[in-house]
């Protein structure tokens, strides 16, 4: 019988989600899409120290904003509920002491005292890794070195305790990986992981492994760091008695730096001035913010469509993919097994060019609305015409308003750096000719007019329009840059493009 194909996306509330984590719930999202399949949302918040308030909403705020959906959660529970580890502790330590009664865990009783000393001695004897093994567990105050009746008067008497693992001493453990192939390591390189903690509550190795047992899952796919933990998770699916329902592996390379030296953290998006985080993230108790994507400008989509490119391609040049195209062509099989700079010139350009997909009316409503929030009241056919002439030099919407303010608030100043070099008498008697053409003409004014009447009044005084025309838009515009002038123009119409000439011809003075 074929199994329903189940995959899951299990974060932690321990703070915002780095994008790194975006893009595993994306992979995550689009194979389970891809193959007919259901993705869940499971909260791991065993770690009750590391507990940061207001993560969850984070997560949760993050992925809707990005239109990554989910089957079944802690806000949309099914059959498998509940989602958050915390409210499933109950069911956990079953599970150990079933291992614990298979002889594959053991109760340790050792302190911290104990553990430290346990590891400088190790240091001492040149141990370059030291841990709690098949080797060292042996001198340790355990359940497998200690008398049966005085393990049973520790637990009796509530003495506090772990319940590790117990790795086999010699044992080759292989793991097929989707993305990087098979993968072997031998059971003497790993450690007794502790499996249920002394406050009762289980580590991320046993409650992941019994969780995506329980809610069905058949692939996980999440970030490299967790491949040296494969080999313990492929080990517990063995001793459960489970190796028939294991899930499929697949660990995703990691985002690196820019220039590829290292994982992608907060620290150097911060150095290097963009976002590291889907949102804006604010930890009041804590007095710590981070800048997010979204109140940057980027547009969800294309934010998703340049993540699903760090660290899968599509096998063809194809470089813009709406959610539906990236769920048909995405493969597993495409991802890289090297990790991805991250490039944030890449992130801008896919944001151009969802901006230039969009329609006018769209555009032209997030104009009008940031005009609005200034106290300004731009609608209707003048904004999608002042929004045509910027959709193509913009990167984020918020320019619109910011870049075309200028055609619709009064000309108050000039850029005095451009006046002191591009002002001179040639520019006063172009455009004192202009203004007066514009203020005697009656009929439908364009930009092609706007251009031919301009000419025309450089013609008349004998002068080449290249010569003035940055003076032109400066007098005009209180600028040096911007957008097609004609088209201003014609925005303007011809009153009001009079009037800013007016204005420019009384203010500005010649100085050579």
């Amino acid at each position: 019988m074929t199994r329903e194909v189940r995959l899951r996306f299990a974060p932690s509330p321990t703070g915002p989600l780095h994008i790194g984590g975006v893009r595993t719930a994306l992979y995550n999202y689009l194979f389970a899409k891809k193959m007919g399949g259901k993705f869940l949302l499971r909260i791991e918040d065993t770690d009750q120290n590391r507990f940061v308030p207001g993560a969850e909403e984070y997560i949760k705020d993050s992925l809707e904003w990005l239109n990554i959906t989910f089957d079944e959660s802690p806000w949309n529970p099914g059959e498998s509920a509940p989602y958050r580890q915390s409210e499933r502790k109950s069911m956990y330590m079953q599970y150990a002491l079933d291992l614990v009664e298979k002889g594959h865990a053991y109760y340790a009783f050792d302190t911290s005292d104990e553990l430290e000393a346990m590891r400088e001695r190790l240091t001492a004897a040149r141990v370059v890794q030291p841990q709690y093994n098949s080797i060292t567990r042996t001198q340790m105050k355990n359940s497998l070195t200690l008398p049966e009746q005085e393990v049973k008067v520790r637990l009796a008497s509530g003495d506090p305790y772990v319940i590790r693992v117990k790795i086999p001493w010699k044992e080759e453990v292989r793991l097929h990986d989707m993305v990087r192939g098979w993968v072997m390591v031998h059971s003497s390189t790993l450690d007794d992981k502790v499996l249920m903690k002394s406050d009762g509550m289980p580590t991320y190795h046993l409650a992941n492994i019994v969780d995506d047992h329980l809610m069905r899952i058949t692939h996980v796919i999440r970030g490299e760091e967790w491949l040296p933990s494969a080999p313990l998770h492929v080990l517990l699916y063995k001793f459960f008695g489970w190796e028939d329902t294991m899930p499929e592996f697949a660990h995703l390379p990691l985002l690196l730096k820019p220039d590829g030296n290292g994982k992608l953290s907060k620290r150097d998006g911060d150095k290097l001035g963009f976002p590291v985080f889907p949102i804006d993230w604010a930890n009041q108790e804590a007095g710590e913010t981070a800048a997010g994507f979204r109140e940057q400008g980027y547009l969800p989509d294309a934010f998703l469509n340049f993540l699903a490119f760090l660290g899968w391609n599509p096998g063809d040049d194809r470089e813009i993919f709406s959610m539906g195209d990236l769920i048909e062509a995405f493969s597993i099989e495409r991802i890289g097994k090297s990790g991805t700079k991250f490039d944030i010139a890449k992130a801008r350009w896919y944001n151009e060019q969802y901006i230039r997909s969009m329609s006018i009316t769209d555009l032209a409503k997030l104009f009008s609305a940031d005009a609005a929030a200034d106290g300004v009241q731009v609608v209707g056919e003048k904004a999608e015409s002042i929004v045509q002439l910027l959709k193509e030099r913009i990167t984020f919407t918020y320019e619109l308003w910011a870049q075309g303010k200028f055609i619709v608030l009064p000309l108050d100043h000039f850029d005095e750096d451009i006046a002191s070099k591009k002002w001179n008498q040639d520019a006063v008697k172009v455009l004192s000719a202009y203004a007066q053409s514009l203020e005697t003409f009656t009929g439908l004014f364009d930009s092609t007019l706007a251009k031919s009447m301009l000419e025309a009044a450089a013609n008349s005084q004998e002068i080449k329009l290249g010569k003035v025309m940055q003076a032109v838009r400066l007098a005009t515009t209180g600028s040096g840059i911007g957008p097609d002038l004609m088209g201003v123009f014609a925005i303007f119409g011809t009153e009001e493009l009079a009037k800013r000439i007016r204005f420019a011809l009384a203010t500005l003075i010649v100085t050579d």
